[in-house]
């Protein structure tokens, strides 16, 4: 029997690389101080009808300011409501993903960028629906990459459909679970009829969710009406929340680290709450994207020591309430395709993975997710399957350490030759892809034309599993539906 195969034995400890970054004294601090905000500043909730179904739960609102202030024990209510273990599920059933983690977290792409670079010219121009399906289809395609985020936007589609069409057009080009985005309650729902049909039914769907999505609060402590009440109708029919706060310290939150992340703490308990009043028992994820202001220009960058400390902290908070976390980042995300950025920032993307997360996006972004790349997520994703591997679960305990196996080799002697080394050497080593390792060595331009051409083979030769073709037609009727009906 190989190490593989054991059931564990008895389990003093599984080791995972992971980072924290406050104390516990810290984490409760940063918890009471949330809690604090929440009931005596309260949140801006730019919904009557949200507003109401808070102060039926017990919220005191001010009608005039469209302020709720929210109770401690409403908090401590949602988070004991909110379900601890998460499913969300592929079309195929091959890429189902479990939350919270057993060691290596779920790794997927970014949006929705303005624009992208162009797979033939390498120059910058806007996108449609056929861009999104060319970003669907690679990451379908791609073993590191576990869910699919819109890359860019289709200005080809009215504005108010652009969520309606990436969500159709992805879960036709990609079997992976779609992240996505609402803007209205009546998007929402337009969301939850496509993807039923897909999934069998809307009782299908809540059983196996294709798609979860992203509810931004506004920092600080604000909710527009569009998002939050469509993110009412999606929590009631089981699809994943997923609360991303984008606090940006110094701008719309506390310049300091600690006053970031209560700010974002506080505004993912608060769209927490929001979720269990809609619907208790919905599947919601703790979700932040935070970092500090860059000084210079008032931009957002992933890659910034505080980004990765933020993620730490962020990454505590969601376990200390037994929440599913979102909060790394994964992705070069450099003002080009390629590998430009310094060592040092580099670095401090990869820490944000070591933050008790869950899953990460970023893949496949350049300019900090203003624009899209096939080539960087391509480049992205074989980066992510090589560094993976320091994030692999090990289990330590009598069988691992195994002294028995110490006594028979003996002192001076050779492991190499045993038995024991030959059956267990590749399932305990991680032996990283020395092809893909090339590109990071070399950081050359020569990358990107060999990723280029590599992303050409993918998207002209992988196949992607096909919808049934009356459901096909079905959900372009539907489309076609949404549009007819818009306001003119």
């Amino acid at each position: 029997m190989s190490l593989a195969d054991l059931p564990g034995g008895r389990c003093y400890n599984l080791a995972v690389a992971r980072l924290n970054f406050l104390s516990i004294d810290e984490e409760s601090l940063v918890h009471s101080k949330s809690i604090d905000c929440l009931e005596n500043i309260g949140i801006l909730v730019r919904s009557p009808k949200i507003l109401q179904m808070l102060g039926e739960h017990g919220a005191d609102i001010d009608e005039s300011k469209m302020i709720a202030r929210l109770p401690e024990d409403m908090v401590k209510e949602a988070v004991k409501k909110a379900p601890k273990r998460i499913k969300m599920c592929s079309r195929d059933g091959r890429h189902d993903l479990e939350l919270p983690v057993d060691g290596v977290p779920y790794v997927g792409t970014n949006g929705i960028g303005t624009y992208m670079t162009d797979l033939e010219t390498g120059k910058k121009r806007t996108t449609t629906r056929k861009d999104i399906a060319d970003f669907a289809r690679l990451t379908d395609a791609l073993d590191g990459m576990d869910f699919f985020w819109a890359n860019v936007t289709a200005y080809d589609v009215p504005e108010s459909l652009h969520m309606v069409h990436a969500l159709w057009t992805a879960l036709n080009n990609c079997t992976k679970n779609y992240g996505g985005l609402t803007l209205s309650p009546n998007d929402a729902r337009a969301q939850i009829e496509l993807a039923s049909l897909i999934a069998g039914g809307e009782e299908e769907l809540r059983k196996r969710p294709l798609f979860h999505t992203l509810c931004c609060v506004v920092a600080p402590l604000s909710f527009e009406r569009g998002a939050v009440e469509g993110q009412a109708e999606l929590a009631k029919a089981g699809i994943p929340i997923v609360s991303m706060s984008m606090s940006l310290g110094g701008m719309s939150a506390p310049v300091t680290l600690a006053g970031t992340i209560v700010n974002a703490n506080a505004e993912n308990l608060a769209s927490l709450v929001i979720t269990q009043c809609a619907s208790p028992g919905a599947p919601h994820i703790y979700c932040a994207e935070s970092t500090i202001a860059d000084m210079n220009t008032g931009g957002f960058s992933y890659s910034t020591v505080e980004y990765a400390l933020i993620s730490a902290a962020a990454g505590q908070m969601a376990k200390r309430y037994g929440l599913p976390a979102y909060t790394g980042s994964w992705g070069v995300g450099g003002e080009r395709p390629g590998f430009v950025l310094s060592f040092t920032q580099a670095l401090w993307i990869s820490i944000s993975m070591l933050a008790s997360t869950d899953m990460a996006a970023g893949a496949g972004q350049i300019e900090d997710a203003k624009g899209g790349s096939l080539e960087q997520l391509l480049l992205d994703s074989y980066l992510w399957e090589n560094y993976r591997g320091v994030l692999r679960k090990h289990l330590v305990n009598e069988e691992t350490i195994d002294l028995e196996l110490v006594r028979e080799v003996g002192q001076g002697n050779t492991f190499l030759t045993h038995p024991h080394t030959a059956k267990n050497f590749k399932n305990q080593i991680f032996f990283p892809d020395r092809r893909k390792m090339k590109w990071e060595a070399t950081l050359s331009d020569g990358m990107i034309l060999e990723a280029r051409e590599e992303v050409k083979r993918i998207l002209r030769d992988h196949e992607v599993e096909p919808i049934d073709p009356d459901i096909l037609r079905k959900g372009n009727e539907m489309l076609r539906g949404y549009e007819k009906n818009l306001p003119h």
